[in-house]
């Protein structure tokens, strides 16, 4: 309250701010004890995992003795022990589009840990629709970003990332040092403080990098950036229809049971001889959503634009 950007009005509205947070790891952990510290009045977690020890070295809000437990649990008992007066709704469950759109209504300020390219753009679609911030970062190895998007007045993740990498690397499968992700989740926190004390200039429509390998920080502004005239959509089991087909992208040793009793499954290298044409919407499902977004590239080139994608991951 001292900081003459903030003072008691400042204070008062930070403690009537809701935020969503998506993801209670590597990021969410600095975003959350920062944004708890600062007062932030309600706060809405939402992760579907268990603390694991190969997680505490770069998820420090953890210890060994919240091993087996629901994050959003463990993470909800540390926070209330630090600042008591903060109201926090712990969601065990992923995020999908099923209930996106509704938790995201709700909320003033949404911020994105989750490292899942699905429910990163899940959350960018609903942002977009409801004109609500969305503060997207990732980490890697030594390195990542933190962009700040939607909110009525900056594009979209779309916008700015219109096609997702060719490989899924995530923290968990090819590593990063703990400092790096835990700098880029305060990033991420520092910058939603701002939005919500809407302080100048604005962080909206600005990308932070950061190379902490060669200590680089780097960015630059995105508000030119148009939205895909086409997006691929990510839907829900629950919103498949009668006349959904799903293309199973996923062997019978990773899933021996397809998404759904009539799925067809395909290889991803066949799906651009083998899938039917006709009037029908193709539903591409994989683990990340990741095979499927490739596979409905290929698709759209040769004709088909009836598509939508499923991240079976982000629906468990």
């Amino acid at each position: 309250m001292i900081l003459p950007e903030v003072g008691a009005a400042g204070q008062a509205r930070l403690a009537r701010a809701h935020v969503l947070v998506v993801g209670a790891g590597g990021l969410g952990c600095p975003v959350l004890q920062y944004l708890v510290g600062a007062g932030v009045g309600r706060i809405t977690l939402v992760d579907p995992d268990h603390v694991e020890e190969s997680n505490l070295h770069r998820q420090p809000l953890y210890r060994m003795s919240d091993l087996g437990r629901a994050k959003v649990a463990a993470a909800r008992e540390h926070l209330m022990a630090a600042n008591p007066g903060v109201e926090i709704v712990a969601l065990a469950q992923g995020l999908h589009p099923g209930n996106a759109p509704a938790l995201v209504a709700e909320a003033d300020l949404v911020i994105d840990a989750a490292d899942s390219f699905a429910v990163s753009y899940i959350l960018s679609d609903g942002c977009l629709a409801a004109a609500r911030p969305l503060v997207s970062a990732s980490a890697l190895g030594q390195s990542g970003y933190v962009g700040a998007f939607c909110g009525g007045t900056a594009p979209s993740l779309r916008a700015v990332f219109p096609e997702l990498p060719e490989r899924g690397a995530t923290c968990a499968t090819a590593g990063v040092l703990g400092p790096v992700v835990g700098m880029i989740g305060a990033l991420q926190a520092q910058i939603g403080l701002r939005i919500l004390l809407g302080l100048d200039p604005a962080p909206l429509g600005r990308m932070v990098t950061l190379d902490l390998e060669t200590l680089r920080f780097g960015g630059f502004d995105f508000h030119g950036a148009p939205e895909p005239e086409v997006a691929l959509p990510f839907v829900a089991r629950a919103a498949l229809g009668p006349d959904d087909l799903v293309i199973e992208l996923r062997g019978g040793d990773e899933a021996p049971e397809p998404l759904t009793p009539d799925a067809r499954r395909l290889d991803p290298e066949a799906v651009v001889d083998r899938a039917p044409r006709g009037d029908v919407r193709l539903v591409l499902c994989c683990a990340s959503g990741l095979r499927a977004w490739r596979a409905a590239g290929h698709l759209r080139a040769v004709g088909h634009d009836r598509l939508a994608l499923l991240a079976a991951r982000a629906c468990e």
